[in-house]
C-alpha cells in the first residue's frame, strides 16, 4: 500500500519545511499530520485523531478552523515554533484532479507581526550574525519587520560584545552562519531565549539579482563587507519566510558599537533597566518609572533610549534642552500629550501595508492619526530648543495620504476586506450603482414578504436567506392548508416547516447575489488600489512616525521630571561625577513618600577615583551604588535626574558586579561567575567608564577573597590606562587602610546606630570606613536562634584575637616596595603564616613548615582548640572546691575528645 494522492502532496510539501509545523489547508480547516499533529495537539491542547492515509496505520491528525488560526499560531510562536501556512493556490472549481497547494508564508518568532499577539511597547527583532573566522570579524544586522527598522554594524570578533548586542536588542530569533556547536553557540543559548536558525555559508552570498540593491537601493552603499553579509542573510531569510519583499524595509541605519554607552548583559540585569530581576516584568524597572508615553511608538522608542544611552555631549544636551522646554511649559506639554494619545501605531500600520495584511479598520486608524499631525505641528511652531524646532521643520503632515483615506474608506468598515462595506459612498460610481442595486433588491425582498402574507393570510410567513439554499419563503406545517395550490415551488423540508421559492424570487436572487458578489469583489479591488497608493508613501510615514515617537519620549521625560521632582543635569567631559542629594529613581517610587534617604556622590579620576564603601548588609550599599549608575545613565539618555544637583561626566561604559549567582549547567560556581564578571570589567573598562563592584572576593575563603579584593583595587587605581570612576562596596573593612597609601582611594560607609545590641540602619553615606561589618547583628535581625548568635560572637572574638589586622598593616606599609611583590602576594604570605601558627597548636605535634600546604579557609576546629587552651589557662584552681574542680576537669576532657 502507498500513500493517498493527498497525503503524497502533504509529504512532498512537508519535506521542504522540516523545521516547521505545517498548517495544511483542507476546506475550512488547517490540518496537521504525523509528528506535527502530535506536537500541536500537545502544545495547543487539541484532540488527536487519525485519518486513513494509504498506509496500514492511520495518520495522527489534528486540526483548527482557519478563521480562528491566528490565536493558535500566536500560541505556537510564543513557544518558539515555526509555522508554515499551506494554502490552496488554485480555484477548486477549476482544478483538474487534486487542488494545488503550496506554502504562502512561514511564521517564525522573529517574523511574527500580528499586532494582536506581539507587545506593542516592544520591538519584535530578528537578528543575523555573520562570523568571518578567517578575518576575526563579525557582521551583525537586526530588523523588526513590523516597524521597518533595519540596523547593522560590524566589529572585531569578541564573544562578550556579541552577547551585549543580543542583550541590547533581545531578538526573538537569531540567524547564524555557524553550523558546528561552538562556545559562542553555547553562550548565546544560555544567555537568551531566542530561536537559533543556522544557515550554511553560501546562504549569505548575494545572488545575481543583487538582493540588497532591490530591497534598499542606494542605501546598500552604507555597508562594509561584513555587515553586507549579515544584511544579505537577514533580508534573504525575511523574503524566504514572507514569500515577498517588504516595502517598509527601505532604509539601513548603520551604527558602531562605540556610538552608544556600552552596558553588558550582567549590568543590564543588575541595574534592572527594562525588567526587574525577580519577575522579569516591567514593573520595578527604570523603564517602568520613565515610560509615561502616550503612543506605542513612543513606548518602544524610550525603551531604545534606555537600552542605548548617548555618549556625544551635544546630542545629550539637545535632548535635555527639549525636555527642559516642555518641563518649563506645562501647558504645551499637556497639549502635546493630549494630541499624542489619539495617534495610533503608524509604524506597525505601515508594516501591515507592506505585508499586505492591512484591513480597512487599520486604514481608519491611520487616517485618524494623520489628521492629528497638523495640530501637533502647530503646537511646535514657537518652540526654541533645537530638537523641538527641528521636529517642527521636519515633520511631514501627509495631507495627501490623509485626504485619500478620508474620501475612500468607509468610516465604520467591515473587519474583513473581502466582506464588502469598506469603500465610502461617492468614491466610486460603479460601487455606488451596485450598492443601490443591492439595496433595492433587499427592499424588493422585504416587500415580497408583506405581499405573500397578505395574499395567503399566513402572518408567520417569512422570506429568509442562507448561503447554502439562497432566498426562500418559509411556512410552518401548521399553515400547510392555507398555501394556495400551484403558487410555490417546494425547495426544502424541515421538521416543522417547508421552504419554497417562486420563479420571480429566483430571478431576483440572481440579481441580488450577483450585485453583492460583484460589489464585494469591486470593493476589494479598489481597496488594493488605495493600499498600493499609500504603500508608495511608506518612507514619508515612517519618517513622521519617528519624529512623533521622539516627541512622545521628550514629553514623557518632562512629565516624569515634574511629578518626581527631578533636576536637569549638567554634562561634562572632565571625568567628574558630582551628585547632590541623589535618590534611586525606582526605590523611591515603591516606598512611602518622603522616606527615601538621599545621598551625595563625588567621583573623578584623581583624588576621588575609587570609593571604598563599607557597612552592614541591608544598610543600603547596593541601592546607593545602583542609584549613581542609574542617575548617570538617565542623564545620558537626556532625562532629568533624581537629585537636587547633578554634574555628570559622559561615560562610555557602565559595569556592575553585584549580587551572587551561579551557572551550574555551564559548570561555573558562584565564585567562578563572580571572577568571570570581574575579569570582564578589568579587561574592558576604560578611563571613561563607571564601575560598580560589590563584595568582590566574598565567594571564596576569607583571606583569598581579601587578597583578590585588595589586588583589584590596586590594579584599578595604579594602571593609568584604566583609572575609571569606581564604587567598591565591601565587608572587608581591612581594605579601608588603603586610603592612606593609594592616591584616589577614599573611604565611605553607611551610617548605622547601635542601640541595646540592635542596629538601626540610617541609610546615609558618610566619610570614613566602618570598623566592623555588623554581620552578626544583621543575622540576629533575620531571626537566627540566640544560641547561634551567641556562639558566633564567641568565634568572632577568637578570630579578632589573632591580630591579623596588625599583619595587614605590614602589607600596606610594603605596598610601594616592589621587592616584596604585590599586595596580593604579601597577603597570601600572611595567610600561610597564620595557618602555620594554627597547625603548630594541633595535637601537640610540630609539623615541618616546608611540607605545609596553606589552608586558605579558616579552620573552626583550630579555633575551638585555641578556645580550649584559653579556658585552661584562665582557670583559678586554688579558688575552686574539689567538686567544682572535678566538674571542670570532666568538661575539659569531654571538649578535648570532641576535637580529636
Amino acid at each position: 500500500m502507498g500513500l493517498t494522492p493527498m497525503m503524497q502532496q502533504y509529504m512532498e510539501i512537508k519535506e521542504n519545511y522540516k523545521d516547521c509545523i505545517l498548517f495544511f489547508r483542507l476546506g475550512d480547516f488547517y490540518e496537521m499530520f504525523f509528528e506535527d499533529a502530535e506536537v500541536a495537539a500537545k502544545e495547543l491542547e487539541l484532540v488527536l485523531t487519525g485519518r486513513d492515509c494509504g498506509l496500514e496505520s492511520r495518520a495522527p491528525m489534528c486540526g483548527i478552523p482557519y478563521h480562528a488560526s491566528n490565536s493558535y499560531i500566536g500560541r505556537l510562536i510564543a513557544k518558539g515554533f515555526k509555522v508554515a501556512i499551506c494554502e490552496q493556490v488554485e480555484d477548486p472549481a477549476l482544478a483538474k484532479g487534486l487542488v494545488k497547494r503550496d506554502v504562502i508564508k512561514i511564521i517564525t518568532p522573529g517574523t511574527y507581526s500580528d499586532s494582536n499577539y506581539i507587545d506593542e511597547s516592544k520591538n519584535n527583532y530578528i537578528m543575523c550574525i555573520f562570523v568571518d573566522t578567517s578575518k576575526n570579524t563579525v557582521g551583525l544586522s537586526t530588523t523588526d519587520i513590523s516597524t521597518g527598522d533595519f540596523l547593522t554594524t560590524s566589529f572585531q570578533y569578541n564573544e562578550n560584545i556579541i552577547l551585549d548586542e543580543i542583550s541590547k536588542f533581545s531578538p526573538k530569533e537569531i540567524i547564524l552562519n555557524i553550523l558546528e556547536n561552538t562556545s559562542l553557540i553555547s553562550s548565546i543559548t544560555d544567555s537568551c531565549n531566542a530561536l537559533i536558525t543556522r544557515k550554511p555559508l553560501n546562504y549569505f552570498e548575494e545572488d545575481t539579482n543583487d538582493l540588497l540593491s532591490s530591497q534598499f537601493g542606494d542605501e546598500k552603499k552604507k555597508l562594509d563587507s561584513f555587515s553586507l553579509y549579515s544584511s544579505i542573510g537577514l533580508i534573504k531569510y525575511v523574503i524566504d519566510t514572507q514569500k515577498m519583499a517588504l516595502s517598509n524595509l527601505n532604509r539601513i541605519d548603520t551604527y558602531s558599537i562605540v556610538d552608544f554607552m556600552t552596558i553588558d548583559t550582567n549590568s543590564r540585569r543588575n541595574l534592572e533597566l527594562t525588567e526587574n530581576i525577580r519577575e522579569k516584568t516591567k514593573k520595578g524597572s527604570l523603564l517602568w518609572v520613565l515610560d509615561k508615553t502616550s503612543t506605542a511608538m513612543g513606548s518602544r522608542e524610550i525603551r531604545r533610549w534606555i537600552d542605548q544611552p548617548l555618549i556625544v555631549k551635544s546630542l545629550i544636551e539637545d535632548r535635555l534642552s527639549g525636555v527642559e522646554e516642555l518641563h518649563n511649559n506645562l501647558y504645551l506639554m499637556e497639549q502635546l500629550k493630549e494630541t499624542l494619545k489619539d495617534i495610533y501605531d503608524i509604524e506597525r500600520i505601515t508594516g501591515k501595508i507592506a505585508n499586505f495584511n492591512v484591513n480597512a479598520k487599520d486604514m481608519i486608524s491611520l487616517k485618524v492619526s494623520l489628521q492629528k499631525i497638523p495640530n501637533l505641528k502647530l503646537l511646535l511652531k514657537d518652540c526654541n530648543s533645537s530638537m523641538l524646532s527641528s521636529f517642527y521643520n521636519r515633520i511631514d503632515e501627509l495631507e495627501d495620504v490623509s485626504e485619500l483615506l478620508d474620501i475612500s474608506i468607509a468610516d465604520e468598515p467591515s473587519l474583513s476586506v473581502k466582506e464588502g462595506n469598506i469603500i465610502k459612498s461617492g468614491y466610486s460610481i460603479e460601487v455606488d450603482e451596485l450598492r443601490q442595486a443591492k439595496i433595492h433588491g433587499r427592499e424588493w425582498i422585504a416587500a415580497l414578504e408583506n405581499q405573500e402574507r397578505d395574499f395567503t393570510g399566513i402572518r408567520s410567513l417569512k422570506v429568509g436567506y442562507n448561503k447554502v439554499f439562497g432566498y426562500y419563503i418559509e411556512i410552518s406545517k401548521a399553515n400547510y392548508s392555507s398555501i394556495p395550490e400551484g403558487r410555490y415551488i417546494r425547495k426544502q423540508t424541515l421538521a416543522n416547516a417547508e421552504r419554497f421559492v417562486t420563479q420571480e424570487l429566483k430571478e431576483m436572487e440572481e440579481k441580488i447575489l450577483g450585485a453583492e458578489e460583484k460589489l464585494t469583489s469591486l470593493e476589494y479591488s479598489i481597496f488594493v488600489e488605495i493600499r498600493d497608493k499609500i504603500e508608495a508613501e511608506i518612507d514619508r510615514m515612517k519618517h513622521t512616525a519617528k519624529i512623533i515617537a521622539e516627541l512622545d519620549c521628550l514629553c514623557s521625560l518632562a512629565n516624569v521630571a515634574i511629578n518626581n521632582n527631578y533636576v536637569k543635569p549638567l554634562i561634562n567631559e572632565e571625568d567628574v561625577i558630582d551628585i547632590k542629594e541623589g535618590r534611586h529613581p525606582v526605590v523611591e517610587q515603591v516606598i512611602s513618600k518622603g522616606e527615601f534617604i538621599s545621598n551625595n556622590t563625588k567621583l573623578d579620576v584623581n583624588d576621588e577615583q575609587l570609593l571604598i564603601i563599607t557597612g552592614p548588609n541591608m544598610a543600603g550599599k547596593s541601592t546607593y551604588m545602583r542609584q549613581v549608575a542609574l542617575i548617570t545613565l538617565m542623564a545620558q539618555i537626556g532625562s532629568f535626574v533624581p537629585a537636587s544637583y547633578a554634574n555628570i561626566s559622559v561615560c562610555d561604559k557602565i559595569f556592575t558586579r553585584i549580587g551572587a549567582s551561579d551557572d551550574l549547567a555551564g559548570g561555573k560556581s558562584t565564585f567562578m561567575v563572580e571572577m568571570w564578571e570581574v575579569a570582564n570589567i578589568l579587561n574592558n573598562a576604560t578611563r571613561k567608564s563607571l564601575v560598580l563592584l560589590d563584595e568582590v572576593g566574598r565567594g571564596t575563603s576569607t583571606y583569598d577573597g581579601l587578597s583578590i579584593a585588595w589586588s583589584v583595587i590596586e590594579y584599578m587605581t595604579k594602571d593609568d590606562s584604566l583609572k575609571c570612576k569606581t564604587l567598591f562596596a565591601t565587608h572587608y573593612h581591612e581594605l579601608t587602610r588603603l586610603e592612606k597609601d593609594i592616591k584616589g582611594v577614599k573611604n565611605f560607609s553607611v551610617a548605622v546606630k547601635e542601640v541595646n545590641n540592635t542596629i538601626i540602619f540610617l541609610r546615609k553615606i558618610v566619610e570614613g570606613g566602618a570598623d566592623q561589618s555588623y554581620g552578626i547583628e544583621v543575622a540576629k535581625l533575620a531571626g537566627l536562634p540566640n544560641r547561634v548568635i551567641d556562639r558566633a560572637k564567641e568565634i568572632l572574638s577568637s578570630l579578632e584575637d589573632n591580630k591579623i589586622h596588625d599583619k595587614l598593616d605590614g602589607v600596606a606599609a610594603s605596598n610601594n616596595d616592589t621587592s616584596k611583590g604585590d599586595a596580593s602576594e604579601v597577603a597570601v604570605d600572611i595567610i600561610k603564616e597564620s595557618a602555620n601558627a594554627h597547625i603548630k597548636t594541633g595535637k601537640g605535634k610540630k609539623q615541618k613548615e616546608d611540607s605545609f600546604e596553606p589552608q586558605m579557609q579558616l579552620n573552626f576546629t583550630d579555633i575551638e582548640k585555641e578556645t580550649l587552651l584559653k579556658s585552661i589557662a584562665s582557670m583559678d584552681i586554688m579558688s575552686m572546691t574539689p567538686l567544682e574542680t572535678m566538674n571542670k576537669l570532666y568538661d575539659l576532657v569531654k571538649r578535648a575528645k570532641e576535637l580529636l
